[in-house]
């Protein structure tokens, strides 16, 4: 396969990806069907970590990142770079260079299927990277890969363009054309969800609110009185 830079991608308007910033990943997966949520093996380096912005894609060899320093020419303010590998590794391919130089293009946080590196000085810079790894090994700049070309990340498949939403709980996917129809879902879980807290607060059992004693019985299970 050729090797290419995709230097323009279709990206949502900033208002609409910033329509879902306020909601977690937990409850844009949930809007979603329960659909493009990554592996959970990635973590946050800390647990404060979130973000939400559009996605510029990169496939690297294994252990080398000379794709990322190649996909940073091309990032706009509010991307983030999804990085994968095209072979298992778990080398620090990201630190904290690499970050000052995302940071100063505008580069909201890094999700890796891979290592990274300098992870204090990273947490110091409050720049959110979700990784498979966290590793001192280095690499090399020597191998082509691709910049904006769709790529699977952490067993999800991910287009340039496409929604991140990461927090501590993992990292989401959202297809740039389901934008507004996810935001609209997530807002209306949200409010529902806020309902469902005043009554469980208000000593309602969850079995009652969501009818579960009938899937109870239906089960087949009997209450004993002793």
């Amino acid at each position: 396969m050729t090797s290419v830079i995709r230097r323009n991608i279709e990206r949502p308007i900033a208002d609409a990806v910033s329509a879902l910033s306020s909601y977690g990943s937990a409850t844009v997966h949930e809007a979603m069907g329960r659909t493009g949520l990554m592996k959970p093996y990635l973590r946050p380096i800390y647990d404060s970590a979130k973000v939400c912005g559009t996605a510029v894609t990169v496939s690297c060899h294994p252990g080398d990142n000379l794709m990322i320093h190649a996909a940073i020419e091309v990032c706009q303010p509010g991307d983030v770079l999804v990085v994968t590998v095209t072979s298992d590794s778990t080398d620090g391919m990201f630190g904290e260079l690499l970050a000052v130089s995302a940071r100063a293009h505008g580069v909201q946080g890094l999700i890796i299927d891979a290592g990274v590196r300098d992870t204090s000085e990273l947490t110091e810079m409050g720049f959110p990277v979700w990784a498979k790894a966290i590793s001192s090994k280095g690499t090399v700049k020597a191998t082509a890969g691709s910049v904006n070309i769709p790529v699977v990340c952490a067993g999800t498949m991910i287009h340039p363009g496409d929604i991140i939403v990461a927090d501590r709980d993992g990292v989401v996917v959202v297809e740039k054309s389901q934008l507004a129809t996810v935001a609209d879902a997530a807002k209306a879980r949200t409010l529902r969800e806020e309902k469902v807290r005043e009554r469980l607060a208000n000593r309602e059992l969850g079995l009652d609110i969501y009818r579960l004693r009938e899937k109870l019985k239906s089960l087949g299970v009997e209450y004993i009185e002793e």
